[in-house]
């Protein structure tokens, strides 16, 4: 998906920047002629602030389109210094979960900038995490209107379903963290991340609902009859993982919820879901189309999908 530009006057870098990273570390600057970002979040700030160009290397979470041809630095989600040391970086940007810290060790051990910024894991950071990169980038005036433009386009969404306010008709959405592959079946509840998502799409959080005081819970029959989801929400390849919404079905205490009864099934980009960036506005509004679709679906009907997603893994 490409990123939809926002209506901001892009300034010139204000260099050498000087900023305190999310590790602590005093960072300077100097030159964003051959910028490696390590996050898809940070990647869609970068283009945001009119840099894409001077991007020469991405991790593995960074879907964006216009970032597609760029060099892929990393080893599944771990990135290799010497990778990023290849392509002669003036600065790196990564954020708190980026590692192993040895690579970023061995990256600054050699001369080369590296900025950390912190994880946003709910809506209301993604403002502070757009000043973060745009600070230590030198466009700190540019990155505070795409902040103010990203936040005005996600009020307008959640102006759009509940307002902010919540009734009984909002939708109980459990999302299911799934890597069938790897038997990963987890349910999201309070600081997943999801949560912030759905619940700015207008629904309320099961797993949050129940009590659920960590990110992720292994699922149990028990926990899913009891958080009894209307809509469950799933990302795209962990619905794939699991064989579609059939495999889904296989699962125990799945069929026993509404939503497994109704096959109510809303899938995400993952990228999209996690991202907590300048896409978030636009990830916000499929969610809610999601949970309206998939609300007003019949028993026996399809995965309902985010438009542009994969919609019935089932089949």
């Amino acid at each position: 998906m490409a990123i939809r530009e926002a209506r901001v006057q892009r300034d010139e870098p204000q260099l050498p920047a000087e900023s305190v990273g999310a590790d602590g570390r005093s960072v300077t600057v100097e030159d964003l002629d051959r910028i490696v970002a390590l996050s898809g979040n940070i990647s869609e700030v970068i283009w945001a602030l009119g840099l894409g160009d001077n991007v020469v290397g991405r991790d593995i979470s960074t879907t964006i389109e216009e970032a597609e041809d760029v060099t892929l630095v990393t080893r599944a989600h771990d990135v290799s210094a010497e990778a990023v040391l290849s392509l002669n970086p003036t600065v790196v940007v990564a954020d708190t979960d980026t590692g192993p810290p040895e690579a970023l060790e061995q990256i600054r051990n050699v001369g080369v900038p590296v900025v950390v910024v912190e994880v946003p894991t709910e809506v209301a950071g993604i403002a502070e995490r757009i000043a973060a990169v745009g600070d230590a980038l030198g466009m700190a005036d540019t990155a505070r209107e795409v902040a103010a433009s990203t936040t005005a386009a996600i009020d307008r969404v959640v102006a759009g379903t509940s307002g902010g306010e919540r009734s009984e008709q909002d939708p109980v959405v459990a999302f299911l963290y799934m890597r069938g592959q790897a038997g990963v079946y987890l349910m999201g509840g309070d600081g997943s991340g999801a949560d912030s998502m759905i619940e700015a799409a207008g629904g309320v959080d099961a797993g949050s609902a129940i009590g659920l005081d960590q990110a992720f819970t292994p699922i149990t029959s028990e926990a899913l009859v009891e958080a009894a989801p209307d809509i469950i929400l799933m990302t795209t390849t962990g619905l794939e993982s699991v064989g579609g919404i059939d495999g889904l079905l296989g699962i125990p205490g799945i069929a026993q919820t509404p939503a497994g009864m109704e096959r109510r099934v809303v899938t995400i980009e993952d990228g999209l879901l996690y991202g907590f960036g300048t896409r978030t506005p636009e990830a916000l509004e499929r969610l809610a189309e999601g949970f309206a679709t998939a609300g007003s679906a019949s028993t026996g009907s399809a995965t309902v999908g985010s438009p542009g997603d994969a919609t019935d893994g089932g089949r």
